[in-house]
């Protein structure tokens, strides 16, 4: 954990102001006092408005298949790694560790772009073992991220399903999502797709810390209530959880529920690898008189560590902080009419892609 002094102002409109080093690396910075006052009149200074930078690359396969039984899908796709919205509690933002980059200001200013990504996707798709399962659309990253607008590499996956009447799920905290609403509303009628949007609180001062680049909480509700009037089935996550931080879960889902999600499902935050220094860093600029109070019960809902991986727990806790979090979701839920009804996708109208180059018959 670099000892840099970091003023708050330094990290507007993003979620963290460091280059935070990955696991990967041999050697490690850190800021030096030398006596003469050049770390404070730095933090001082106007902090450098940062670029986002897109780089392409091109896929060697597009479907990432998943065995852990506490996710409800089984395979995914996510057409970018890192992402611009800058969510400080991101799981994803470790994964940039393994391209050489840093999970902290890299994840949220350097982003890869999979190109060729509907291409290899149909390719997978024409595989004579392919068997059609639960497909989820940006569980990684958010796959309507801002440069989703010019290069539409997630409209190209949509396409792609469409024509083979393959069924799937998107999630996102993006408005964008709006723009593909001819080709999902058909899909869904056809029950072949739908929509899940996440919300972490209805305070906007709140979600701006948080998530300094995704659209704000009433948007996103908007969002809801367009999918909804279009007959999309929509529902509600209110992920990740963070005692004393995002408190109105309830409010969340009340919300929701008048915009017309109709399913709803939470976690409680997890901290693997580099976003748990990272999480620290923005505890202690934004809330340093409780940081170490909701660290605490962060650790106890992992039993004493600031992440456990264990498949019975990661996703939602364990201990009574995490029985208390469970309690309030499931009353409310119950209240409200949440998930009585599940969204069955149709896998049986899967046809199977022609190979590249190939004509369709039908």
């Amino acid at each position: 954990m670099s000892d840099t002094i970091i003023p708050i102002h330094a990290i507007k409109g993003r979620g963290t102001a460091t280059r935070i080093a990955h696991r990967f690396e041999k050697d490690a910075r850190h800021a030096y006092d030398d006596g003469w006052g050049t770390l404070e009149e730095s933090a001082a200074g106007e902090a450098p408005r940062l670029a986002t930078e897109v780089f392409c690359e091109d896929a060697r396969s597009a479907i990432s298949r998943n065995d852990s039984p506490d996710i409800f899908f089984d395979y995914s796709l996510n057409p970018y790694r890192g992402c611009e919205h800058g969510c400080v509690y991101c799981y994803a933002r470790p994964t940039h560790s393994y391209l050489n980059l840093s999970p902290g200001l890299d994840f949220e200013t350097k982003i890869i772009a999979k190109r060729n990504i509907a291409e290899v996707l149909r390719r997978d798709l024409a595989k004579p073992r392919y068997v059609p399962r639960l497909l989820n659309i940006g569980s990684n990253t958010d796959c309507y991220q801002p440069v989703e607008r010019e290069l539409r590499l997630t409209r190209g996956v949509i396409e792609v399903l469409q024509q083979v009447r393959h069924p799937f799920s998107i999630i996102t905290k993006s408005a964008g999502i709006e723009r593909d609403l001819d080709l999902l509303a058909p899909l869904a009628r056809d029950r072949l797709a739908a929509v899940y949007v996440t919300i972490t609180t209805l305070d906007g001062e709140l979600a701006r810390r948080m998530e300094p680049r995704a659209a704000s909480p009433q948007r996103r509700l908007r969002t809801i209530r367009t999918m909804a009037e279009h007959g999309v089935p929509v529902g509600v996550s209110v992920a990740p959880q963070i005692p004393f931080v995002n408190d109105d879960m309830e409010q969340v889902l009340e919300a929701a529920w008048e915009a017309g999600a109709r399913s709803a499902f939470y976690t409680v935050i997890r901290l693997p690898w580099e976003l748990a220094p990272i999480f620290r860093q923005w505890l202690d600029l934004h809330y340093p008189l409780r940081a170490a109070r909701i660290m605490a019960r962060i650790q106890e809902m992992r039993g004493g560590k600031d992440y456990d991986s264990n498949f019975a727990s990661r996703m939602k806790g364990d201990g009574l902080w995490a029985d208390l979090i469970r309690q309030r979701f499931e009353k409310t839920c119950r209240r409200l009419g949440f998930n009585r009804e599940r969204v069955e996708l149709d896998l049986s109208q899967f046809r199977p892609a022609a190979s590249p180059g190939q004509a369709y018959l039908f």
